[in-house]
């Protein structure tokens, strides 16, 4: 594989914008019954004018002078009981142009961002991903390290890579990122999505379709989650779904069978836009 990683520069961004729109378009953006069109190229345009940017960290790879990856970080907190900050960094949106996914450009850009960002001198990145993707790369619990969400949360989705051994001892606490992820809205991305080619929106599929494999107790189980699309399940790992009173193997297995068949990555065997 062919593939330069290099800084995005501005003549890259509509390209960068477009690549993140085309990697996320399928994904689930639904809240509730309403189906939402994607905001992850808003997020990109966002977060280049946001303080928190680290400039040496977006970047974007190219194969035979197109490109076809980009990674975006930005310097995020840890705060202890006692109020002490240590920052970290978050990465994200990961893209990877829809035709080049699985094909080792999302491990190559983190990889390649993880080397850089230790001779920063940082100590570890956390981010919010796909649990059974991410820990192919390093990636572990947060809750090993004591770490919670700013709501005092946990769960596997919610992980944490240290750059160089013992980045973390000592360090727990609440983890903060910059307020841009939490505050972009429908319209704005409505408005922004205007600058590109118009595209049909895409549709999630319903549970329903796996609510209608499973038996009684499953069923039961997945309906408490007040998961209204099929590809909300990718915000549950294996185990986590496992947990749940009335969910046993052959249950996850019709899971992981109806997620294959609707082609939406999920379980150990999965990939991701950032693959």
């Amino acid at each position: 594989m062919n593939l330069t990683i290099r800084q995005e520069q501005e003549r890259d961004h509509y390209a960068v914008e477009s690549l993140t729109r085309d990697a996320f378009w399928s994904t689930n953006r639904s809240v509730g019954p309403v189906a939402k069109i994607c905001d992850e190229h808003l997020l990109v345009h966002k977060l280049r004018s946001t303080p928190t940017l680290v400039p040496e960290l977006n970047l974007i790879a190219e194969q035979d002078g197109k490109i076809v990856g980009h990674i975006i970080y930005t310097v995020s907190k840890i705060i202890g009981e006692q109020g002490t900050a240590h920052e970290m960094l978050t990465f994200g949106p990961l893209s990877v142009a829809p035709e080049h996914q699985n094909t080792g450009i999302g491990g190559a850009l983190m990889r390649h961002s993880f080397k850089i960002a230790k001779e920063l001198g940082h100590k570890a990145v956390i981010i919010f991903g796909h649990p059974h993707y991410y820990p192919r790369v390093g990636f572990r619990r947060a809750a090993e390290f004591g770490i919670t969400t700013a709501d005092g949360e946990t769960f596997d989705p919610f992980m944490a890579y240290p750059l160089y051994d013992g980045a973390l001892d000592g360090i727990n606490g609440s983890y903060h990122i910059d307020a841009v992820y939490d505050t972009l809205t429908q319209e704005e991305a409505l408005e922004f999505d205007k600058k590109f080619p118009p595209k049909p929106f895409h549709i999630p599929q319903e549970i329903n379709i796996l609510l209608d494999r499973l038996q009684p107790k499953a069923r039961a189980a997945i309906q408490a989650l007040n998961f209204h699309s099929l590809a909300l399940i990718q915000t549950k790992s294996e185990d986590e779904l496992l947990a749940l009173p009335g969910i046993d193997i052959a249950a996850l297995e019709t899971i992981r069978t109806v997620m294959q068949e609707n082609c939406i990555p999920w379980g150990t065997s999965s990939n991701t836009n950032g693959g």
